[in-house]
């Protein structure tokens, strides 16, 4: 038996092509295989539905709706360079897909080679992994997922898509040693500190790259116990790891701190088990205001800390024993 009829594959594919002329012009999609990627990979089949705040709440938007004023709206919601809420419960946002032009973002720093074997925490709804597919191969791709439900709903778009990697039911904090070692292990979900394990499962030379407080932490391996990098220029907002809902998560939404400022915000996430907030802001303000690719991590052994500057430097804060 065939794929589905996809009755949305024309509509989708000239949308899919509006959105790639969008991220290029923010200067992502430099390279021709991530163009490709996104130009080919058709992501409202990654979100048949997906929800919209309103005044009464969350409104759902979906593929089946027999309302084609509503259908429309969907289909060009699936292809808006917006995060989207997908999984809403009990009022509460606990999911979303993340924003096209970051998602371009974090695959370009992840600078994967052919061949390399890479994995994904955070299944969600499965269009990241599939991206990751048509550059890598399925076979080099796995992505697992805390919820069973989660997995399974990624798996099923991946199939509908063309694409069948290893998607996995997992604590994606113990990452997911029966397929390791990995060239490249990406996080689609907001970690308090660098999983070890992540580090155990990882040839030496590999790169992890996560969100931590509101920022992207890049970090190259040196061997199962030692790795250290540098957060992104961007910030970025993620459900938390394991599931939680306590940190609602979209894309680049703002967040301010003093004059307006969101690098506070960031800085107070990194600090937080070390720094009460007066102190934060009194660091802050005698350093210049530091933007976020000044600060790094450090893990070395069985501790981590964030830094400023430098590594050895005289402002360093551990993070949380993960």
């Amino acid at each position: 038996m065939g794929e589905p009829r996809d009755e949305f594959a024309e509509a989708g594919a000239r949308a899919r092509q509006a959105l790639v002329r969008e991220i290029e012009s923010y200067g992502e999609l430099s390279d021709p295989a991530w163009r490709a990627a996104f130009a080919e990979v058709p992501r409202h089949l990654f979100v048949p539905w997906f929800y919209v705040s309103g005044t009464g709440g969350y409104q759902r938007l979906w593929s089946g709706d027999p309302d084609p004023v509503r259908r429309e709206r969907w289909l060009r919601g699936a292809y808006a360079d917006t995060a989207v809420a997908t999984r809403v419960r009990d009022g509460e946002l606990v999911s979303s897909a993340s924003q096209p032009s970051l998602m371009a973002l974090m695959l370009r720093a992840l600078d994967v080679r052919d061949g390399d074997d890479v994995l994904e925490i955070g299944a969600g709804t499965g269009y990241h992994a599939a991206l990751l597919c048509h550059r890598l191969g399925e076979e080099h791709v796995t992505t697992v997922d805390l919820e069973e439900e989660i997995a399974e709903s990624a798996r099923t778009h991946l199939a509908a898509a063309g694409y069948r990697p290893a998607v996995l039911a997992a604590d994606g904090a113990r990452g997911c040693p029966q397929r390791a070692p990995y060239d490249r292990i990406v996080a689609t979900c907001a970690v308090p500190a660098v999983p070890y394990p992540w580090l155990a499962q990882c040839r030496p030379g590999a790169l992890v790259l996560a969100p931590l407080s509101t920022g992207l932490i890049l970090l190259r391996v040196h061997d199962g116990t030692h790795a250290e990098g540098r957060f992104l220029e961007t910030s970025a907002y993620f459900v938390a790891l394991r599931g939680s809902a306590a940190h609602v998560a979209e894309s680049r939404r703002p967040r301010h701190g003093p004059a307006g400022d969101e690098r506070f915000g960031f800085l107070c996430g990194l600090v937080a088990t070390t720094l009460n907030r007066r102190e934060a802001l009194s660091l802050w303000l005698r350093e210049g205001r530091p933007e976020r690719e000044r600060f790094g991590v450090t893990v070395s052994g069985d501790r981590q800390w964030a830094w400023l500057d430098e590594p050895g430097g005289p402002y360093a804060w551990p993070l949380p024993v993960t």
